[in-house]
């Protein structure tokens, strides 16, 4: 049976890039893995902050729209995260869709894909933390793209991924191998 790999778009900012640049990671990583991707798009999951009256790890969901979110991610056997980096972290928006939850994600490879004006790094560190928390299994290698001032200033919500991370593609290659190891 095929493996099924959520790419999951974690920005939801007007004129946002994530859903260009989570395209183009899907069509590198359906390139090099016989998987089945999806790409979710946390605009269309607008989860409540602390919306559930019982913690994550009870599975106790109370709400529709966390159920439904529970039964997504559960479909899922493997991660793909694309998130900027702002002010050295990840959006708020990813990190309530992640604690939303707890057993759909326990056990699971995941792999970081950040971009931002130093290429996203520490985002990256901080969201691993985060998935091993989680009982994720992060790779190790996270690919980040760096964006210029000039592009990031100008947020026009353009951008071609392929030539623009042209130089990264080799890592996101690699971490793509990776995830097909797990």
């Amino acid at each position: 049976m095929q493996s099924r790999i959520l790419v999951i778009v974690g920005s939801i900012r007007p004129n946002r890039i994530c859903p260009i640049v989570a395209e183009w990671v899907t069509s590198v990583g359906r390139a090099i893995l016989p998987a089945e991707f999806e790409i979710v798009d946390l605009r269309d999951w607008p989860l409540p902050m602390d919306g559930e009256p019982s913690i994550p790890a009870t599975g106790d969901y109370r709400t529709d729209l966390t159920k439904a979110w529970s039964e997504k991610i559960a479909t899922g056997d493997a991660f793909v995260f694309v998130s900027p980096q702002y002010n050295w972290g990840y959006p708020a928006v990813l990190k309530n869709a992640l604690d939303h939850l707890y057993r759909e994600w326990a056990g699971k490879p995941a792999m970081i894909v950040t971009y931002g004006g130093h290429g996203g790094n520490k985002c990256a560190t901080q969201l691993h933390q985060v998935l091993t928390g989680l009982k994720m299994k992060p790779l190790e290698t996270m690919p980040g793209f760096t964006l210029s001032r000039s592009f990031i200033e100008a947020n026009t919500g353009a951008l071609d991924p392929a030539a623009e991370f042209a130089e990264g593609r080799a890592t996101l290659e690699q971490a793509f191998g990776e995830l097909g190891s797990n």
